[in-house]
């Protein structure tokens, strides 16, 4: 026994002896992770539960449950990603078209379900859930034998069968039934024939296909036995796609008008509305609508059976602009604590992907699901406070004399007293708005303000300690670009030029017309700046940010148009783009083009000055990346040194772009191919081909250096190949880089090396004044990120330990990279379906923040090279303090004793 306690004790000491783990001192100390479901798609409000929740489904592939007090996650479950992860069908015990219709399991057995998923269509997944914890129960699922059309396929429950709908477009219809738990088919696949649907024209409400044609409605009853043909008569032809109508069988919606095509079910044909929803109120099935009218969200509801208002539930309340256009999703009553009358709650979904809870007349809770969808971000420096913007006012100004510098200061610092003494006693002027928010520059620069882009046209000022909100603002008209670009959010003025308000500006593409939109805004307060939205009568084909500024410090807009024209925005910037060169790629036909930027005459015109194709002689290669470098990015050595003390210069050149082009190949399947282009001569500096590799791609490029990352399909891993490219031990040019004037071409270094996980976004840190050591952060698909130094990844770490090697630091290769626990720096914060990874510097050279975003966002701040300029958090000020008191006193005492012992020694 004595030997088997011993042995236990061995085998807990060694396993405390390998844990490692942040102090709890340290946990969301300067991070923090905000949790999204995405767009709302379904949902189910149960307030009669004996634990109360909303269950919702998404477009992002997720099922999750919410509080109904504070919308706040109970639990969530990540689906699989787009087309397997789509969310197709969800059904909740007790919410189908029949009342009687539940789904609970019979005693002993565990094939009931509180709620029923499917998802996707090749293979389709059918999954019965456990509602109280989240829990997966039981899943089946069928793999169609086309798999182009399951794509269109769809789906209903009735009476515990799940039925399987697959059209074939103007011919048929393919109808399965099958057991909603086991998977077992009730019999074989019935065909319906049925020449008139189309994808534009059809919807499944409950058991009833129906389409329009002209004005009519042309419909089929899928459990009816008859098979008949039912064709209901419009008013007029319908303007929109039909809508289903969730909790009634065969009735949808017609241009805001209820139409039924079933004979069982009767509707209220005079309601108009934008949205509806079924519910119970008073054991009797009720209707409720929501209509957005100048401002006011107006809720109304009416019995189903006699069409008769519903008093109790009529509400109405100011609804924010920045939500959006509501739909009504769902709701549900319960009875009050005090028994007079019901309480209901209403669920909506907006145009803006909010999710919004509303109770009693008034907004109870809402959920910002547009940041599970980043396409830009921006940090951005707060204001200065009163004493340092009065402060930095003097030493902008003139030097003059040093007698008027004297009474200056003299001036001012009366005027900051006279203001403390005021503050004091209670007369002071009122804090400003930033000010009494909290936005006001610390003094290392670690707290902005997060200004992100979403692609749903919304913009967030976040505040990057705390995360939160202090403003939001939506565009409902404002798309991404062509080419499969996405809206830019860019910073035109910093908070740095006191007393000028800083200014961001967001490029887009116009919903209607498709020419360029310019929203002009200030990224502290949220608010319209310097003409807010402005419409351009042209289409936007590149863009690019002036270096130089005029005297508001505003960095001008370059603009290409579709004709090749040029623009700049705002316009007395124009002289400033003389010599300017631009870029333009065709991501379908992998061709790119060059334009030199000229003016004259009080004149912009471009000329074409390049071109180049990257398609191939077929022309299959499709560009799948392109990575420039960081337009602030700041290069602090100039080269490398050896081990021979001799110095290798590095290649920097900031005209350089790096594109990566993707084309199938009958011999090696697919072949990538890796270009390195000066964008304003169009010589390309290097060229390299992988065989058997495909995408996912994700690619980082930094001073001479680059990095990128694929999938090696001989080998089946995830491998990432890392260059960097030398001038030699001699510099063309140490003072002027010139791409018209370029040195020769480059000396490449190259190497290979394996991870142990698939990538989904890299990114290097990025510093104040660059002196601080790279790493590259590894964005993972287990929502990880891994800071991994540049040291590992280099390709110069030499095969075999050698004295050159060492002298240099560099580390013997190894094709396996380690990705220790200490190097993620996100821990236990996982960030699900993780696509981008953006930095910014501090005001602290060692401190570079981090922002990931995916379904969920996560900000924090990383430290490369440790954090050399600031003291640690455990830095014992008292015995520092003790210790220099002692020397102080030391030192006067040892004077003293000096002072006697000379005086003594005169006297001799």
């Amino acid at each position: 026994m004595q030997e088997k306690w011993l042995l236990a004790g061995l085998s807990v000491a060694l396993l405390l002896g390998t844990c490692s783990a942040l102090y709890e001192d340290q946990i969301k100390k300067f991070d923090w992770r905000g949790v999204n479901v995405g767009a709302l798609k379904q949902s189910r409000v149960d307030l009669n539960h004996f634990q109360p929740r909303i269950l919702v489904s998404t477009h992002e592939g997720v099922v999750a449950s919410l509080c109904v007090k504070t919308g706040e996650l109970v639990w969530r479950q990540v689906l699989e990603q787009n087309p397997r992860g789509d969310i197709k069908l969800l059904q909740v015990s007790g919410f189908s078209d029949d009342s009687s219709d539940t789904a609970a399991a019979p005693m002993g057995s565990n094939l009931g379900f509180d709620m029923l998923t499917v998802q996707g269509h090749a293979p389709a997944l059918v999954r019965g859930w456990n509602t109280n914890i989240g829990a997966l129960e039981w899943e089946w699922s069928i793999m169609p034998l086309n798999t182009e059309r399951a794509q269109e396929a769809l789906w209903f429950y009735s009476k515990s069968v799940l039925y399987h709908v697959l059209p074939a477009w103007r011919s048929h219809l393919e109808v399965t039934a099958y057991f909603a738990s086991s998977g077992h088919t009730t019999g074989s696949t019935s065909k319906v024939m049925a020449s008139w649907i189309t994808p534009e024209s059809c919807s499944l409400s409950g058991t009833f296909y129906i389409c329009t044609d002209g004005k009519q409605l042309i419909s089929l009853d899928l459990v009816s036995k008859s098979g008949q043909v039912i064709r209901t008569s419009l008013e007029a032809e319908s303007k929109g796609k039909l809508q289903a109508l969730a909790g009634l069988n065969g009735v949808v919606v017609v241009d805001g008008k209820l139409i039924s095509v079933n004979k069982d079910q009767s509707v209220c044909s005079g309601l108009q509305s934008t949205s509806y929803a079924m519910g119970s109120f008073n054991y009797r099935k009720l209707l409720a609508y929501a209509d957005l009218t100048s401002g006011i969200l107006k809720i109304k509801a009416v019995y189903l059976d006699n069409c008769a208002p519903v008093v109790e539930l009529e509400q109405s309340l100011p609804f924010p602009e920045h939500f959006g256009t509501p739909s009504l999703n769902s709701f549900d009553c319960k009875q009050k604590r005090n028994g007079e009358g019901k309480s209901c709650l209403f669920l909506f979904s907006t145009s803006s992907e909010s999710i919004v809870a509303v109770q009693q007349g008034r907004i109870r809770w809402s959920r910002e699901e547009a940041l599970a969808n980043v396409i830009d971000s921006q940090f951005v420096d707060l204001p200065l406070a009163d004493t340092e913007g009065t402060l930095e006012s003097e030493m902008k100004g003139k030097a003059g004399d040093i007698a008027s510098a004297f009474l200056r200061r003299i001036t001012t610092q009366a005027v900051q007293i006279r203001s403390l003494f005021l503050h004091v006693i209670g007369l002071g002027p009122p804090p400003t708005d930033t000010q009494r928010a909290g936005l006001v520059r610390d003094s290392f620069g670690l707290h902005k303000m997060l200004v992100i882009l979403t692609r749903a046209g919304k913009v967030f000022g976040i505040d990057n300690i705390s995360g939160k909100h202090h403003w939001q603002l939506y565009l409902p008209k404002v798309n991404g670009f062509a080419n499969e670009e996405q809206m830019r959010l860019i910073v035109q003025r910093s908070a740095k030029h006191f007393p000028l308000q800083p200014l961001c500006t967001i490029l887009g593409k116009d919903a209607v017309n498709g020419n360029g939109v310019l929203y002009r805004f200030n990224p502290i307060t949220g608010k319209a700046a310097e003409g807010g939205l402005i419409q351009l009568n042209y289409k936007i084909k590149q863009l690019s940010l002036l270096a130089e500024t005029e005297k508001d410090f505003v960095k001008g807009v370059l603009l290409l148009d579709a004709s090749n024209k040029v623009h700049v925005y705002p316009q007395h910037a124009s002289p400033l783009a003389d010599g300017m060169y631009l870029y333009t790629a065709d991501v379908k036909t992998s061709e790119l083009s060059g334009y030199f930027v000229k003016y004259a005459g009080g004149q912009l015109s471009s000329t074409h000055i390049w071109n180049a194709r990257l398609g191939g002689h077929n022309s299959e290669q499709q560009i799948i990346g392109v990575a420039g470098k960081n337009p602030i990015e700041h290069v602090h050595s100039q080269g490398r040194v050896l081990g021979d003390r001799s110095v290798l210069y590095k290649y920097i050149n900031p005209n350089l772009v790096a594109f990566v082009t993707q084309a199938p190949d009958a011999t090696h399947k697919s072949v990538l191919n890796l270009y390195l282009v000066d964008v304003v001569s169009g010589s390309v500096v290097f060229t390299m081909t992988h065989r058997k590799v495909r995408a996912p791609l994700s690619i980082v490029h930094s001073e001479n250096w680059l990095a990128y990352s694929y999938f090696n399909e001989k080998v089946r891993r995830t491998e990432i190949t890392s260059i960097e490219l030398y001038e030699g031990k001699a510099q063309a040019n140490n003072s002027v880089w010139s791409s018209l004037q370029a040195p020769p071409m480059p000396l490449v270094e190259r190497q290979s090396y394996i991870l142990p996980t698939i990538v989904e976004a890299l990114r290097e840190t990025i510093t104040e004044r660059g002196i601080t050591n790279k790493h590259v952060l590894i964005g993972t698909a287990s929502g990880s990120i891994i800071e991994m130094p540049w040291h590992l990844l280099d390709p110069r770490r030499p095969i075999a330990s050698t004295t050159q090697g060492r002298e240099e630091g560099a580390i013997p290769y190894i094709p396996e990279l380690p990705l220790p626990t200490e190097s993620h720096i996100n821990y236990n914060q996982t960030v699900a379906r993780l696509r981008n990874i953006y930095t910014a510097p501090s005001g602290l050279e060692s401190t570079c923040l981090v922002v990931s975003t995916g379904l969920d966002l996560f900000v924090t701040r990383v430290a490369p090279s440790k954090t050399f300029d600031l003291l640690k958090e455990d830095f014992d000020y008292i015995l520092i303090s003790i210790v220099l008191v002692a020397l102080t006193s030391g030192s006067l005492i040892v004077k003293h004793l000096a002072s006697r012992k000379l005086l003594k020694q005169a006297w001799k």
